[in-house]
């Protein structure tokens, strides 16, 4: 009983990191929202899970990668967002476009184009289920 308490515990701790502001670099913060998980039930093995980004003017992530397993469609809902994704160059998606990310991929920019205006993304990633760290920051020499 104690491992079960113990690991809705940690879904938890999971559910409000996820959903917290991230301040990048002093800029102002983002915030991710989790909007889907569900397995995929005819690809056994494999979840969607899809979440929300909300960027303050001039937000930005810190360079990250996400899950080994994780292929991730990225689409921008409103305002602008600047991605650069392994070793393509920076690109401004406007609301309406969309890209992808390859698993294993590095995403050294993701950051809204404005100063003065909010930007939002929908990423949907086709993961392995129990993959549950989508998100790991990559350290800056």
């Amino acid at each position: 009983m104690k491992i079960k308490s113990l690991a809705t515990a940690a879904w938890a701790c999971l559910a409000v990191v996820t959903a917290s502001p991230v301040l990048a670099h002093g800029e102002a913060a983002e915030t991710v929202s989790k909007v889907f998980d569900r397995p995929i039930t005819n690809i056994p093995g494999k979840s969607l899970v899809t979440v929300e980004v909300d960027y303050a003017p001039g937000a930005a992530s810190v360079p990250h990668s996400h899950a080994k397993s994780a292929f991730i469609y990225a689409y921008v809902l409103s305002g602008a967002i600047e991605s650069k994704v392994n070793d393509g160059e920076t690109r401004t998606y406007r609301a309406g476009e969309s890209w992808f990310e390859p698993p294993n991929a590095v995403h050294s920019v993701s950051r809204n184009a404005s100063k003065t205006e909010p930007a939002r993304l929908l990423a949907v990633f086709v993961v392995d289920t129990g993959d549950n760290v989508l998100t790991t920051p990559i350290k800056q020499p």
